[in-house]
């Protein structure tokens, strides 16, 4: 028995505007329910929408970091449909002229840079959000309006986990962009996987139809709906049965999907072009601006990482997993030029540090800091433990690690001549296991260089002390002390 999955991805993404977009109603977050609403987001009869032209520059730099190609000029096209999300009984979206087409979109999976085809970018209106609590529907009008960009691949992916690598990839480039927010929890960015599968029985091939799953509001959720779906799809198929072209929602505690409706076709939402708004013109000399201040994408800085700094994939995947960690990596290499020693830092401690408090910006870190203390350790000024120490303590307080040694005086004891003072000092306090080792006892150097720490609370230099002990010890031996 062969089953094959065969995946898509819708991706809907609320594009970080102060306003929304065919209106000046702010965008602000968990605002008080219906606050932020005005004739034109509410659909009232005889409003007119604006385009907002800070969205369009956003969602061009979207199409351009995905290598698509950019009509001159799409068309804003009225989906129609009654929901009640919806006060006006239709969407304003893109149909036959969208934004942008024939894309290709990169990400790392399993190592290995993969690519997958964009088939469309387009620019659209957000609806309400609704709230179900028992027999009853709230809706909040806040969101609608909101810009969103939609992003529909070719349906390249195999596998749950492919997919939700390229949907980790995708959140990470808008940020790097500055575009979406990328919140999943706040709706920011909501993935639509359409799914279908095709099965082998007794030497032949039966095809599914496509299921799309409506609105997974976590990559958590994305995962668990495919793998459910793939395999409730191929059971129906080996039994006989056939699949029904339809939209389900996915039940976050149960984890089963649920049907939702019988899909609807293009033909049922009745597109026609928007006859309040014109045609929208992108000019070369935008697309050329907005080209020439494209930043370093992350699946290209991974790629940078592993080449150019000599990383291991698995420290490329988790430092360019995050901008903000990306940045603060490359800050402190500017201050701390060895990329194991800071990529060791801040994988490992410092995110241990910073994950369970929400994120790296939690932190009263600077790369200034973090690279003066990995600094002070690789150079024996404090020991490792210590160092551990005076992290979680800047983590909480701030500050730099010189200040924090001489507060906490764990700074290692590493001039010559204070050493020699301490080991003389063990000599001398430590007479009779100096007489042992002299007459051969070769245990009793342990000893001494265990007084010599003893002495020094732990803060000489280890390797020092030994030395300038071994030195002394030999002199005593030959008579020269």
């Amino acid at each position: 028995m062969r089953v094959q999955p065969t995946i898509g991805f819708e991706v809907h993404a609320q594009l970080k505007t102060k306003s929304k977009l065919f209106c000046e109603c702010s965008t602000a977050f968990a605002a008080l329910p219906n606050s932020l609403t005005c004739p034109v987001c509410l659909g009232f009869p005889g409003s007119l929408p604006v385009m907002n032209e800070k969205a369009v520059e956003m969602a061009v730099q979207i199409a351009l970091a995905l290598n698509c190609q950019i009509a001159s000029e799409s068309v804003q096209a009225r989906k129609n449909y009654f929901y009640p999300d919806l006060p006006k009984g239709y969407q304003i979206s893109q149909y036959k002229i969208p934004l942008a087409e024939r894309g290709v979109a990169y990400f790392w999976f399993q190592n290995t840079l993969r690519k997958v085809e964009i088939r469309r970018v387009q620019l659209e209106e957000d609806t309400a959000k609704m709230f179900h609590q028992d027999s009853e529907t709230l809706v909040d009008f806040n969101r609608s309006g909101i810009p969103l960009v939609e992003i529909v691949t070719a349906p390249d992916f195999t596998s749950a986990e492919e997919g939700v690598a390229y949907l980790k990839e995708l959140r990470n480039m808008m940020r790097t962009l500055g575009v979406c927010d990328g919140n999943m929890e706040e709706g920011s960015l909501r993935c639509e996987p359409n799914v279908s599968v095709e099965v082998e029985k007794e030497g032949k091939i039966i095809r599914g139809r496509k299921v799309e799953l409506k609105n997974l509001g976590s990559f958590r959720a994305v995962e668990s709906a495919i793998r459910y779906e793939i395999q409730r799809q191929s059971q129906i198929l080996l039994s006989g049965g056939k699949i029904s072209q339809e939209t389900r929602g996915f039940n976050d505690r149960t984890g089963e999907t649920f049907i939702m409706r019988v899909k609807e076709e293009e033909e049922d939402y009745r597109y026609f072009p928007d006859p309040d708004l014109p045609p929208l013109e992108i000019s070369p000399e935008l697309i050329e601006n907005l080209h020439q201040r494209m930043p370093e994408l992350p699946y290209q800085k991974r790629e940078r990482f592993i080449s150019q700094l000599g990383l291991s994939p698995y420290d490329a995947e988790v430092l360019t997993s995050d901008t903000l960690l990306s940045q603060f990596y490359e800050e402190t290499l500017r201050y701390f030029p060895k990329a194991k020693s800071v990529a060791n830092w801040l994988t490992g401690d410092v995110l241990g540090l910073a994950n369970p408090r929400g994120g790296l910006d939690a932190l009263s870190l600077s790369p200034a800091s973090l690279a003066q203390l990995i600094q002070f350790v690789e150079s024996g000024v404090i020991t490792g433990k210590a160092g551990k120490e005076i992290l979680e303590r800047m983590a909480t307080e701030g500050g730099m690690p010189e200040d924090w040694v001489k507060k906490l005086d764990v700074g290692k004891i590493i001039n010559s001549e204070e050493i020699a003072r301490i080991v003389q000092q063990a000599l001398s306090e430590g007479a009779s296991i100096v007489q042992s080792y002299l007459k051969g006892k070769e245990t009793a150097f342990t000893a001494l260089m265990g007084l010599v720490m003893k002495i020094s609370r732990g803060k000489a230099d280890p390797q020092k002390a030994q030395s300038i002990l071994q030195e002394k010890l030999r002199q005593l031996k030959e008579g020269i002390l």
